[in-house]
C-alpha cells in the first residue's frame, strides 16, 4: 500500500520533530508548539516513550513506516550520546566506537536513520556525473598511493595547520604510513618513501599528484615535464619505481577518499584523547589510529603474491635525499640553503677551491659533500662536521666551547741542522 505525498509528508514531520526531542535538542513543549498539538497529547507520548515504547522509523524511499523498531529509550541514550560526546562524527565512526565503547547493538542503518531524522548528521549530497570504476591492482605492493593532505589535525589547537603524509596500497587499502609534518616538503616525502621501503621493500608503481615536490610542469595544469625530474622523480627513477602522475582528484579516487575518511575521524580522536602536540599525535596514529583503520578497511589481495622487491641490503640513504650541485669557494666552503659546510683540506691536494662537488642531505638530516666517488665530509642539519668525519686539524673547526676537549696537536720535533764533517788541516809550512 503507497501512502500519498502529503501523508508521507506529515510522517516525516512528527518523527523527526520526536526524534529532536528524545535527543534533547528541542523540549517536549517546543514540540507540541511545532506540530501544532495539544501538550495533553505530546505529554502522552512522552509518557508513552519513558515507559519502554518502542519507535518506528518512516522509509522515505520504500514509502512506508520500517518494520525495523527499537526502544524508545535505547535510541534516546543513543541520540544523546552523539549530540553530547560525538556531535560532528561521520556516522560509521561514531557507529564504530559506539558499539566498542557503549554496548549499542542496533543496526548500523537504523543508528543513521534516527541520528538524520534528529537533525544531528547531514544527509548524503547529490552524487556527481557517472564515472567508471577503476579495478584495484591485484598483488599488494603493484601500486602505491602518496599524498598530503593540509588540514587543523588538532582541534585544540586551531591556529595550527599540518599537512598529513600519508601511502596507502591500491590492492588491499591498508595504510602503510600515515604522519604530521609541519608543510608537505621533500623532505617529509622521502621520510615517508624511506618507512615503506625499509619496512616491505620496493614496490612497483606510486601514484601521486602534480605537486611541486612530484613533478615539473611548466604552465599550471598542462603535462608534465619528464625531461626535468624533481627530488623524487629522481630518487623514483634511481629505485627503478614507475611514477605516475594524476591530472584530476577523481582520477585517483582512492587516495582523496583516504584524505576524507580520516579528515572525518582523526581529527575527532585526536580532541577526543585530548592530544594537542604533534609527536603526541604521531604515536596515536602509529599505535591506535592506523591499526583501527586497517583493521576496519583494508581487505585481502586478489592475488596473494607481494609485488614489493627485497632491499637486499641496499642502502636508502644515499638515494633518498636531496642532490644539489655546487662550487667550493675560494675559502673552501660549501653552501646548501645558507648553512656553510668548510670543506677540510683533502690528502693530495693544496685546495678544494672551484671543485664541482655534489652536496646530499638524507632523511636523518645529515649532509655529506662528494666529489665522484670522494667523501670530502659528513656535517649534521647545522653545519658541524660529525665527530666521525673530524679530519686531522678538527680542532680549527670546533665550537669554542668544544675546543678544550679536542685533541691537542701533536709536537713535530725540531731537526738538528745537518753540516759536513770538518777534515782536518795539517801543520802550516
Amino acid at each position: 500500500m503507497l501512502y500519498t505525498g502529503a501523508a508521507v509528508e506529515r510522517a516525516m514531520k512528527v518523527q523527526q520533530v520526536i526524534l529532536r526531542a528524545l535527543s534533547g535538542a528541542i523540549t517536549w513543549l517546543q514540540a507540541a508548539d511545532i506540530l501544532g498539538l495539544h501538550p495533553r497529547s505530546v505529554r502522552r507520548w512522552r509518557a508513552r516513550f519513558e515507559a519502554g515504547g518502542s519507535v518506528a522509523l518512516y522509509d522515505r524511499r520504500r514509502q512506508r513506516p520500517s518494520r525495523r523498531t527499537a526502544p524508545a529509550p535505547e535510541v534516546q541514550r543513543i541520540l544523546r550520546l552523539y549530540r553530547e560526546r560525538f556531535a560532528g562524527w561521520n556516522v560509521r565512526h561514531f557507529y564504530r566506537f559506539a558499539r566498542r565503547d557503549h554496548a549499542v547493538r542496533l543496526s548500523y542503518s537504523f543508528v543513521k536513520l534516527a541520528l538524520q531524522e534528529a537533525g544531528l548528521v547531514r544527509k548524503g549530497r547529490a552524487r556527481g556525473r557517472h564515472r567508471r570504476r577503476r579495478e584495484p591492482r591485484a598483488c599488494f605492493g603493484e601500486l602505491l598511493h602518496l599524498d598530503g593532505s593540509p588540514h587543523a589535525w588538532l582541534r585544540r589547537c586551531p591556529d595550527q595547520r599540518q599537512a598529513l603524509i600519508a601511502v596507502l596500497d591500491d590492492a588491499t587499502k591498508r595504510v602503510l604510513y600515515a604522519q604530521l609534518w609541519p608543510a608537505e616538503t621533500t623532505a617529509a616525502i622521502f621520510t615517508a618513501l624511506h618507512a615503506v621501503c625499509t619496512t616491505w621493500g620496493l614496490p612497483i608503481a606510486l601514484y601521486t599528484d602534480r605537486a611541486g615536490w612530484a613533478f615539473h610542469t611548466p604552465t599550471a595544469g598542462g603535462p608534465i615535464d619528464r625531461t626535468h625530474p624533481t627530488q623524487v622523480g629522481r630518487a623514483l627513477a634511481q629505485l627503478g619505481i614507475e611514477h605516475i602522475g594524476a591530472y584530476s582528484p577523481q582520477a585517483r579516487g582512492r587516495g582523496e577518499r583516504l584524505n576524507r575518511t580520516v579528515q572525518g575521524r582523526l581529527v575527532n580522536e585526536l580532541a577526543a584523547a585530548g592530544l594537542t602536540t604533534v609527536p603526541a599525535a604521531n604515536a596515536y596514529l602509529l599505535e591506535r589510529f592506523i591499526p583501527d583503520y586497517n583493521d576496519e578497511f583494508a581487505r585481502p589481495p586478489a592475488d596473494p603474491t607481494s609485488a614489493f622487491v627485497p632491499l637486499h641490503g641496499v642502502d636508502l640513504d644515499p638515494i633518498l635525499c636531496e642532490h644539489a650541485a655546487r662550487t667550493v669557494g675560494p675559502d673552501n666552503v660549501v653552501t646548501l640553503d645558507d648553512i656553510p659546510l668548510q670543506v677540510a683540506k683533502q690528502p693530495g691536494r693544496r685546495t678544494c677551491a672551484g671543485l664541482r662537488v655534489l652536496v646530499q642531505r638524507d632523511v636523518h638530516g645529515v649532509l655529506s659533500v662528494w666529489h665522484g666517488a670522494r667523501c670530502f665530509g659528513r656535517y649534521d642539519a647545522q653545519g658541524r662536521p660529525l665527530a666521525a668525519e673530524w679530519p686531522k686539524n678538527a680542532r680549527a673547526h670546533l665550537p669554542q666551547d668544544r675546543r678544550s676537549s679536542a685533541p691537542p696537536p701533536r709536537s713535530i720535533p725540531r731537526l738538528k741542522r745537518r753540516t759536513s764533517p770538518r777534515l782536518p788541516t795539517g801543520p802550516r809550512t
